[in-house]
Protein backbone atom coordinates (compact mmCIF):
# COMPACT_ATOMS: atom_id res chain seq x y z
CA UNK A 1 0.00 0.00 0.00
CA UNK A 2 1.36 3.38 -1.02
CA UNK A 3 1.19 6.14 1.58
CA UNK A 4 -0.03 9.29 -0.24
CA UNK A 5 1.57 11.63 2.30
CA UNK A 6 4.99 10.03 1.82
CA UNK A 7 4.51 10.06 -1.95
CA UNK A 8 3.57 13.75 -1.81
CA UNK A 9 6.71 14.50 0.21
CA UNK A 10 8.89 12.64 -2.31
CA UNK A 11 7.28 14.55 -5.19
CA UNK A 12 7.79 17.86 -3.40
CA UNK A 13 11.45 17.09 -2.63
CA UNK A 14 12.20 15.87 -6.15
CA UNK A 15 10.64 19.00 -7.64
CA UNK A 16 12.40 21.31 -5.15
CA UNK A 17 15.87 19.90 -5.86
CA UNK A 18 15.33 19.33 -9.58
CA UNK A 19 13.04 22.18 -10.59
CA UNK A 20 15.59 23.83 -12.87
CA UNK A 21 16.14 20.50 -14.63
CA UNK A 22 12.49 19.44 -14.83
CA UNK A 23 11.34 22.74 -16.33
CA UNK A 24 13.69 22.56 -19.31
CA UNK A 25 12.49 21.58 -22.77
CA UNK A 26 15.23 18.93 -22.90
CA UNK A 27 13.95 17.23 -19.76
CA UNK A 28 10.42 17.40 -21.13
CA UNK A 29 11.71 15.73 -24.33
CA UNK A 30 12.65 12.71 -22.20
CA UNK A 31 8.90 12.05 -21.94
CA UNK A 32 8.87 11.12 -25.64
CA UNK A 33 11.49 8.34 -25.33
CA UNK A 34 10.59 4.92 -23.93
CA UNK A 35 12.99 3.45 -21.39
CA UNK A 36 11.60 0.12 -20.10
CA UNK A 37 8.28 -1.46 -21.08
CA UNK A 38 5.94 1.51 -21.52
CA UNK A 39 7.78 3.78 -19.08
CA UNK A 40 9.28 6.97 -20.51
CA UNK A 41 12.84 8.03 -19.73
CA UNK A 42 11.42 10.97 -17.74
CA UNK A 43 9.18 8.69 -15.65
CA UNK A 44 12.11 6.31 -15.12
CA UNK A 45 14.42 9.05 -13.84
CA UNK A 46 11.76 10.31 -11.43
CA UNK A 47 11.21 6.73 -10.20
CA UNK A 48 14.94 6.33 -9.66
CA UNK A 49 15.00 9.60 -7.71
CA UNK A 50 12.12 8.35 -5.53
CA UNK A 51 13.72 4.97 -4.80
CA UNK A 52 17.09 6.61 -4.14
CA UNK A 53 15.42 8.89 -1.59
CA UNK A 54 13.67 5.91 0.03
CA UNK A 55 17.03 4.17 0.52
CA UNK A 56 18.59 7.45 1.70
CA UNK A 57 15.88 7.77 4.37
CA UNK A 58 16.78 4.32 5.68
CA UNK A 59 20.53 4.97 5.68
CA UNK A 60 20.14 8.39 7.33
CA UNK A 61 18.31 6.69 10.22
CA UNK A 62 21.47 4.60 10.64
CA UNK A 63 23.62 7.75 10.74
CA UNK A 64 24.72 8.09 7.10
CA UNK A 65 25.17 11.58 5.70
CA UNK A 66 23.63 11.98 2.26
CA UNK A 67 23.62 14.99 -0.06
CA UNK A 68 19.93 14.71 -0.97
CA UNK A 69 20.08 17.56 -3.50
CA UNK A 70 22.90 15.91 -5.46
CA UNK A 71 21.18 12.53 -5.12
CA UNK A 72 17.96 13.82 -6.71
CA UNK A 73 19.71 15.85 -9.41
CA UNK A 74 22.00 12.96 -10.34
CA UNK A 75 19.03 10.58 -10.48
CA UNK A 76 17.09 12.95 -12.73
CA UNK A 77 20.08 13.29 -15.08
CA UNK A 78 21.44 9.73 -15.01
CA UNK A 79 19.71 8.87 -18.31
CA UNK A 80 19.90 12.31 -19.91
CA UNK A 81 21.06 10.83 -23.23
CA UNK A 82 18.16 12.37 -25.24
CA UNK A 83 17.64 9.76 -27.97
CA UNK A 84 15.50 6.68 -28.59
CA UNK A 85 17.84 3.79 -27.88
CA UNK A 86 15.30 1.33 -29.32
CA UNK A 87 15.94 2.64 -32.85
CA UNK A 88 18.14 0.27 -34.81
CA UNK A 89 21.49 1.81 -35.65
CA UNK A 90 25.15 1.08 -34.99
CA UNK A 91 25.42 3.64 -32.15
CA UNK A 92 22.59 2.14 -30.13
CA UNK A 93 23.91 -1.43 -30.16
CA UNK A 94 26.10 -0.73 -27.13
CA UNK A 95 23.65 1.63 -25.41
CA UNK A 96 24.05 -0.06 -22.00
CA UNK A 97 27.77 0.65 -22.05
CA UNK A 98 27.84 4.04 -23.77
CA UNK A 99 24.81 6.04 -22.64
CA UNK A 100 26.29 7.13 -19.27
CA UNK A 101 29.01 9.05 -21.16
CA UNK A 102 26.45 10.62 -23.49
CA UNK A 103 24.19 11.55 -20.55
CA UNK A 104 27.14 13.12 -18.73
CA UNK A 105 28.21 15.17 -21.77
CA UNK A 106 24.63 16.44 -22.20
CA UNK A 107 24.31 17.25 -18.49
CA UNK A 108 27.60 19.18 -18.45
CA UNK A 109 26.52 21.05 -21.59
CA UNK A 110 23.10 22.04 -20.20
CA UNK A 111 23.55 22.37 -16.42
CA UNK A 112 26.03 23.14 -13.67
CA UNK A 113 26.67 19.78 -12.06
CA UNK A 114 28.90 18.92 -9.14
CA UNK A 115 31.29 16.00 -8.57
CA UNK A 116 28.66 13.80 -6.92
CA UNK A 117 26.15 14.37 -9.72
CA UNK A 118 28.83 13.66 -12.31
CA UNK A 119 29.80 10.42 -10.54
CA UNK A 120 26.14 9.35 -10.37
CA UNK A 121 25.64 9.85 -14.10
CA UNK A 122 28.96 8.31 -15.15
CA UNK A 123 28.75 5.22 -12.94
CA UNK A 124 25.05 4.35 -12.68
CA UNK A 125 25.50 1.36 -15.02
CA UNK A 126 28.16 -0.33 -12.88
CA UNK A 127 29.20 -3.13 -13.42
CA UNK A 128 28.71 -2.52 -17.19
CA UNK A 129 30.88 0.54 -16.75
CA UNK A 130 34.22 -0.55 -15.28
CA UNK A 131 34.66 1.92 -12.41
CA UNK A 132 32.49 1.51 -9.29
CA UNK A 133 30.59 4.43 -7.76
CA UNK A 134 32.75 6.71 -5.62
CA UNK A 135 30.01 8.28 -3.49
CA UNK A 136 27.17 6.81 -1.43
CA UNK A 137 24.74 8.84 -3.55
CA UNK A 138 26.13 7.20 -6.71
CA UNK A 139 25.69 3.76 -5.18
CA UNK A 140 22.08 4.50 -4.22
CA UNK A 141 21.19 5.64 -7.75
CA UNK A 142 22.99 2.62 -9.24
CA UNK A 143 20.89 0.26 -7.08
CA UNK A 144 17.63 2.20 -7.55
CA UNK A 145 18.18 2.18 -11.32
CA UNK A 146 18.30 -1.64 -11.35
CA UNK A 147 15.23 -1.97 -9.11
CA UNK A 148 13.19 0.45 -11.21
CA UNK A 149 14.28 -1.18 -14.48
CA UNK A 150 12.97 -4.56 -13.34
CA UNK A 151 9.68 -3.16 -12.03
CA UNK A 152 9.12 -1.07 -15.16
CA UNK A 153 9.92 -3.98 -17.46
CA UNK A 154 7.15 -5.95 -15.77
CA UNK A 155 4.84 -2.90 -15.99
CA UNK A 156 4.49 -2.47 -12.24
CA UNK A 157 3.31 1.07 -11.44
CA UNK A 158 5.85 2.53 -9.04
CA UNK A 159 5.57 6.26 -9.52
CA UNK A 160 2.39 7.50 -11.26
CA UNK A 161 1.29 9.69 -8.33
CA UNK A 162 4.70 11.36 -8.07
CA UNK A 163 4.79 11.92 -11.85
CA UNK A 164 1.33 13.51 -11.62
CA UNK A 165 2.43 15.80 -8.76
CA UNK A 166 5.65 16.84 -10.52
CA UNK A 167 3.75 17.62 -13.73
CA UNK A 168 1.24 19.64 -11.68
CA UNK A 169 4.08 21.60 -10.01
CA UNK A 170 5.55 22.22 -13.48
CA UNK A 171 2.21 23.45 -14.82
CA UNK A 172 1.70 25.77 -11.83
CA UNK A 173 5.24 27.14 -12.18
CA UNK A 174 4.76 27.73 -15.91
CA UNK A 175 1.42 29.49 -15.24
CA UNK A 176 -0.61 26.84 -17.08
CA UNK A 177 -2.65 26.02 -13.96
CA UNK A 178 -3.66 28.28 -11.10
CA UNK A 179 -4.34 26.94 -7.65
CA UNK A 180 -8.10 27.52 -8.10
CA UNK A 181 -8.03 25.38 -11.25
CA UNK A 182 -6.55 22.25 -9.66
CA UNK A 183 -9.91 20.40 -9.54
CA UNK A 184 -10.32 21.00 -13.27
CA UNK A 185 -6.71 19.93 -13.87
CA UNK A 186 -7.33 16.74 -11.86
CA UNK A 187 -10.41 15.87 -13.94
CA UNK A 188 -8.50 16.45 -17.20
CA UNK A 189 -5.61 14.31 -15.99
CA UNK A 190 -7.99 11.44 -15.20
CA UNK A 191 -9.81 11.64 -18.58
Amino acid sequence: MVDPITEYRFAKEIFRHGKDLILTEEAQRMKSFIQHGTTSVFEHTVSVAKYSLKMANFLEKLGARIDRRSLVRGALLHDYFLYDWHEKNEYHNLHGFTHPGRALRNAIRDFDINDIESDIIRKHMFPLTPLPPKHIESTLVCIADKICAVLETFKIDICSYIIYRINLHRDITKGRVRLGQIKKHNKEAVN
